[in-house]
């Protein structure tokens, strides 16, 4: 089968697509034919080589964390699926920079990662939703949940995760400003979930939302990391929420733990996703009220490109540049 691959960090030109024998799948694995594939800046960032706190990988790489597809065999022990089940998955049971391989025409899951797809979600829709929505649900639920009434203020609004998470907290009863990167994801925020948009490109995003909440937001949700997240800190209400999930800009700089008491005692958070819904049976459930939050029209996934797996360095290069709005696909060559 056909994957794509690394053999060092770098940038988007160190993709490269390998042949890989794929070996029948083992005790409680599933092996699934990928019909989506998710691209998130996680892979970006492990591409780069920006994520490793110890030893980094060993080569030769293969990226991606999420996909979608069609069971094609099952190992010994697996019981909960069979040949010709729709299922999707977000990770494999441990950090988002362990154990990846998504990017490939073909994978062996652990059974317990692996979720069913219900009759009214597609693949695609699986593939754009699950590792986004997961982190999404992280921040709801565990770092800050919005009340009705609450300015939140969202960076890159118009992203995957933060168009989700914009849509949320408004369903939440949130005021969402959101900032962007130009008029058409401002536009696009509008629509998902952000009733103020601020281009940063164009504007000082602090002043322009002191002149939206002078009395301080209840929360900052943050996938942007060091141009913006040190500096909300100054927007935040006394004991409200700075929340970094994701690292588009870079890691965020260290800084004197006494400035978050100096600026309001602000709650410090930092998710991931992979400690969320870590076994079968909860990773279900969490999906499954996603796939609740789409039917009932709270969340709409919006996929703004799809390209062939193969072209995923183009994908990355697109995506560093900040073009995209909505998530992203790769697509396998179908048989």
């Amino acid at each position: 089968m056909k994957a794509i691959a690394i053999r060092r960090h770098g940038g988007p030109e160190v993709l490269e697509a390998i042949d890989v024998e794929l070996p029948p799948p083992a005790e409680r694995e599933v092996r699934v034919r990928h019909t989506a594939i998710g691209l998130n800046y996680s892979d970006i960032n492990v591409r780069n080589g920006g994520f490793y706190l110890g030893d980094g990988p060993n080569f030769p790489v293969i990226l991606g964390n999420e996909a979608a597809g069609v069971v094609e065999a099952v190992g010994v022990g697996v019981r909960d699926f069979a040949p010709g089940d729709r299922v999707a998955y977000a990770g494999s049971g441990g950090l988002f920079f362990v154990n990846t391989g998504a990017y490939a025409e073909q994978r062996n899951m652990p059974a317990d990662c692996l979720v069913k797809l219900p009759d009214d979600i597609s693949e695609e829709t699986a593939a754009a939703l699950l590792l986004k929505g997961l982190t999404a649900a992280v921040v709801i639920h565990h770092c800050y949940t919005p009340k009705p009434g609450d300015k939140i203020l969202i960076h890159a609004a118009a992203s995957g995760v933060g168009s989700l998470l914009a849509q949320w907290c408004a369903h939440l009863g949130a005021t969402v400003i959101g900032t962007v990167g130009s008029r058409a994801k401002a536009a696009f925020a509008r629509e998902h979930g952000c009733s103020h948009t601020i281009l940063y490109r164009e504007e000082d995003f602090v002043a322009a939302v002191k002149k939206l909440a002078p009395e301080g937001v209840a929360a900052v949700l943050d996938g942007v990391g060091k141009d913006t997240f040190i500096p909300s800190f100054d927007l935040l209400r006394p004991f409200g929420a700075a929340v970094n999930y994701g690292n588009a800009s870079g890691n965020v700089p260290p800084f004197n733990l006494m400035l978050l008491a100096q600026k309001g005692c602000i709650a410090l958070h930092r998710p991931g996703f992979g400690f969320y819904a870590n076994t079968g049976p909860a990773r279900q459930a969490a999906c499954d009220e996603l796939f609740e939050l789409v039917r009932q029209g709270a969340l709409r996934v919006e996929i703004g490109s799809r390209w062939p797996l193969k072209d995923a360095a183009l994908a990355h290069e697109e995506a560093e540049r900040g073009r995209n709005v909505g998530s992203v696909l790769l697509m396998p060559t179908q048989p």
